[in-house]
């Protein structure tokens, strides 16, 4: 009995810990009724804020081409270490798992250097952050992708494929990407609501993002910059509860 009442205790106050700063999000960017409208209104909200909106088209474009470049750089070579490559598994997972060690702050430090001959070759446009980006969640999609390379037989499944003339596109493509779908959205969900999430690379390197724009609407707009932040943190959580719905859908058919 105390130990059910503790745990309700501990749950009760780590639930108030979480949603009392959203309540006070939702009561402060209520308070103009015309906030949330305005959001839903894009024409209207491209003209009043042209800064916002350029953030908004910026994230959205970033997150989908570092999903796109970290599954095209993941997937073949997990694969790839998997069927042909075992002993560097171990380095693989290392030198992916590496950037959670190391603080944003510095990663920008030794970004900054790269990101000028960047700037000097094909500019300095937004889109550029998405080489940065694609090393940022490393961590995140290749543990995802991992997971769902070690719940089927990789090699059985390429070594049929080979057997009956397929090359390695085809069986990297066609065989094994679709027993491993669940995954592969799990590292693009994550890709996703990360890139949307992120500050401190964008601003330190001088570009463009949503956070970088709700921060600067914030000077000037305090109801609207709040209110699209509770947009996004809303949408990072549907995505993270798909992901979630995803993995148990995909456990139910296993069992």
């Amino acid at each position: 009995m105390a130990r059910v009442i503790f745990r309700w205790t501990v749950l009760s106050v780590m639930g108030v810990f979480f949603l009392l700063p959203l309540v006070a999000m939702v009561e402060f960017s209520t308070r103009d009724p015309k906030t949330w409208p305005l959001l839903l209104d894009w024409p209207r909200l491209s003209s009043e804020y042209p800064a916002l909106t350029e953030g908004i088209v910026a994230s959205l474009a970033q997150a989908a081409l570092t999903s796109l470049l970290m599954l095209a750089l993941l997937v073949p070579t997990a694969v790839w270490v998997r069927l042909r490559l075992p002993r560097l598994r171990r380095l693989v997972e290392f030198l992916c798992l590496l950037p959670l060690t190391i603080p944003a702050i510095v990663l920008v430090v030794g970004l900054a250097p790269v990101y000028a001959w960047v700037n000097y070759l094909i500019g300095g446009s937004s889109l550029t952050l998405v080489f940065a980006y694609t090393i940022l969640v490393l961590p995140y999609a290749y543990r995802a992708i991992d997971a769902g390379l070690s719940a089927i037989d990789v090699k059985t499944l390429a070594e049929a494929a080979r057997s009956l003339g397929a090359g390695w596109f085809t069986v990297i493509v066609r065989v094994v990407l679709p027993n491993i779908r669940s995954a592969v959205l799990s590292a693009a969900f994550l890709t996703v609501a990360l890139v949307l999430g992120e500050f401190t690379i964008a601003s330190l390197l001088h570009r463009t993002n949503l956070q970088v724009a709700i921060e600067f609407l914030g000077k000037s707009s305090a109801g609207v910059s709040v209110a699209v932040s509770l947009a996004a943190l809303l949408l990072a959580f549907v995505l993270l509860l798909v992901l979630s719905l995803a993995g148990n859908s995909r456990k139910g058919k296993a069992s």
